[in-house]
């Protein structure tokens, strides 16, 4: 089966559903408004210049998941898909998705937004499996901590190679679909590289590099 890779925010998804987390941990009262809001943007425009420091971000992300039960948690994740990530759905992801679907690619989601926020993401979107950032998750309770390599620039990369090793899947024939500077590493692992709705970094070096360029949109 050929590898069909995407990532999530701002590709699959009009939006960024990390961002939208942190807006809806807000918007809910659930976290100090304006010191959180302040912190949630300034990690969002560092991540789009690409400067982003991941574990200083994660550091943050990951706080409020540490602070409730997963119980809570969940409650609010369904409030949080039927608000905020209903509406950043597009009719044109997911007829990407079906084509690759009917051609029996095995469809894979890699994103730096953690597991707790994305999991569901994949599973309403249908893909077959995901990689996301880990949140150590100990005795039942979120610790805030990072488990394992963040699925991050180079990371992402260190990971779908780990993922390959435990399934047995090779990368011939692969595509990946993303929309950010940040993906150059793994766009530049797989065969069929293709910048979606991209960041002028990406969109630039795609044009530089003959790869497709898509809108979503």
């Amino acid at each position: 089966m050929t590898l069909a890779i995407f990532d999530l925010d701002n590709t699959l998804l009009a939006g960024d559903s990390d961002h939208a987390w942190g807006q809806f941990l807000v918007d809910q009262g659930i976290v100090d408004s304006e010191t959180y809001q302040q912190a949630n943007d300034y990690f969002f425009a560092q991540y789009q210049n690409g400067s982003l420091d991941i574990d200083e971000f994660l550091a943050f992300a990951l706080k409020p998941l540490a602070e409730h039960s997963k119980q809570q948690l969940d409650a609010w994740h369904q409030q949080f898909m039927q608000q905020c990530i209903s509406t950043m759905r597009l009719p044109k992801a997911d007829k990407l998705l079906k084509k690759h679907r009917d051609q029996g690619d095995f469809l894979l989601i890699i994103t730096a937004t953690n597991l707790f926020v994305t999991g569901p993401i994949a599973k309403a979107l249908g893909v077959d499996d995901i990689l996301a950032t880990n949140p150590e998750f100990i005795d039942g309770a979120y610790t805030g901590k990072v488990a394992g390599t963040p699925c991050f620039q180079a990371g992402k990369v260190e990971r779908l190679k780990q993922w390959l090793a435990a399934t047995g899947r090779s990368l011939a024939g692969s595509y990946f679909y993303s929309d950010s500077c940040n993906d150059l590493p793994l766009l530049e692992l797989v065969d069929y590289p293709v910048a979606v709705d991209a960041d002028e970094r990406l969109s630039q070096h795609a044009q530089d590099n003959h790869w497709p360029q898509i809108s979503l949109r």
